[in-house]
């Protein structure tokens, strides 16, 4: 069988093992993410007992600590994919646990903040578990379920980040810091034995030789579509990250009581991805049905516009349920933006180009605080809301005037 009569059987049917591999790698997604997030709360705590005295070191080197993962992950993502799509998915997934397994168990015995901050690049180096999580997905779902099945890993990616840094609030009081370390470590020793034994993957000779003579970028026939996705995932993510940096002070102007500014802050932040968990798989199942191109451009829009009343609450719960139902609209974004990535590439260069994405992604993950923080700062709170509506609203246009009418995403056949 060719690689294109392979790419279009796959699209197609799908693994035989699809389903048991989805449940795999949303748990195995899960356990990472909550053992990646669950060191926020305490993080400028172990920064101090590792020696750093001085208040705005610590808050430096913790800031340093916590983004070195990201800057490291953004530069090899595009790597393991293209590596995934020689030598096989489940491979990548392997490899990544077992990483994150040893470096962030090393975590819990580092000496001083240096080497934190070396196992932190470590872990973006050597991880990506849950983006691999997204390629192996994407590539052995059926074409009409993908989107869906993209949207419920998605919703377990986001339910890792929420439970993560409750767990990190309550561990170290009870085993202590270095052990909370040994314990993140564990439970993704556990997502690597599951990741080894239960996870199936079909191999494909003439996958590899393509994935080995394509080159990746070069093997995709029309890149507007792709250049579209990985524009929207960076946008996406600057538009979610540049109202971080200014919620707190934000919400210190609207709530009475000062003593609960952190609280209320605390759940504005949760509400935006607690409206995501909720509604990734709908919209992923919803655009399986009518085409995932109206469902990007209608999500920007629809979040764009939600940013307008929020630059003008008078209360923190008008800001919570205005974010919740921001969160709602860009639920079903990112399973969109891989399934039009996975149905815009042949299956030799899916992994690179997802793990492209994944790039895309930590960029506007980057920008976006750096940026919401310069303006909020300089400008004005308001125009950070203001702003970033104008981007997205860009952004959904974009979208919508970029989409390809005869798209295989498009279900008006």
């Amino acid at each position: 069988m060719t690689d294109t009569k392979w790419d279009a059987a796959v699209v197609e049917s799908g693994s035989i093992y699809w389903k048991r591999n989805l449940v795999i790698s949303l748990l195995g997604s899960f356990t990472t993410i909550v053992a990646m997030t669950l060191l926020l709360p305490f993080l400028p705590l172990y920064v101090e007992e590792l020696g750093v005295s001085n208040h705005a070191a610590i808050v430096q080197w913790s800031g340093i600590a916590y983004g070195a993962t990201f800057l490291a992950a953004a530069f090899v993502a595009p790597l393991w994919g293209r590596l995934g799509d020689i030598y096989g998915r489940k491979l990548m997934l392997v490899r990544a646990s077992a990483g994150m397994t040893v470096a962030i168990s090393l975590m819990g015995m580092a000496d001083n903040v240096w080497q934190l901050v070396a196992l932190r690049l470590f872990v973006g180096l050597a991880g990506g578990y849950s983006s691999g999580s997204m390629v192996l997905v994407a590539t052995q779902t059926p074409k009409d379920r993908s989107a869906w099945a993209l949207g419920v890993l998605a919703s377990g990616i986001m339910a890792g980040n929420l439970v993560g840094p409750l767990i990190g609030g309550a561990l170290p009081p009870l085993i202590g810091i270095r052990n909370t370390f040994l314990a993140a470590g564990a439970m993704i020793f556990v997502a690597f034995l599951t990741t080894t034994f239960l996870i199936k993957e079909e191999k494909s000779p003439a996958r590899k030789q393509a994935a080995k003579a394509s080159g990746g970028w070069a093997s995709i026939p029309d890149k507007g579509p792709v250049i579209a996705m990985l524009a929207t995932g960076m946008l996406l993510m600057l538009a979610n990250m540049s109202i971080e940096p200014i919620i707190t002070v934000y919400v210190a102007q609207l709530a009475e009581d000062p003593g609960r500014v952190t609280m209320i802050a605390g759940v504005v932040m949760s509400a935006a991805a607690l409206g995501s968990i909720l509604s990734a798989s709908r919209l992923g199942k919803l655009a399986d049905r009518i085409g995932h191109w109206p469902v990007i451009a209608g999500a920007l829009a629809v979040a764009g516009l939600l940013l307008i009343p929020q630059a003008f609450v008078t209360s923190s719960w008008q800001l919570i349920i205005l974010r919740f139902l921001m969160g709602i609209a860009l639920g079903g974004l990112l399973p969109c933006i891989s399934a039009v990535i996975r149905h815009s590439v042949p299956d030799s260069a899916a992994g690179s180009i997802l793990g492209l994405s994944v790039s895309s992604q930590y960029v506007g993950q980057v920008a976006g605080p750096v940026l919401g923080g310069f303006v909020g700062g300089h400008i004005g709170m308001r125009v950070v809301f203001l702003g970033t509506c104008v981007l997205l609203i860009a952004g959904a246009a974009y979208a919508w005037l970029v989409r390809p009418h005869n798209a295989v995403t498009a279900r008006r056949r």
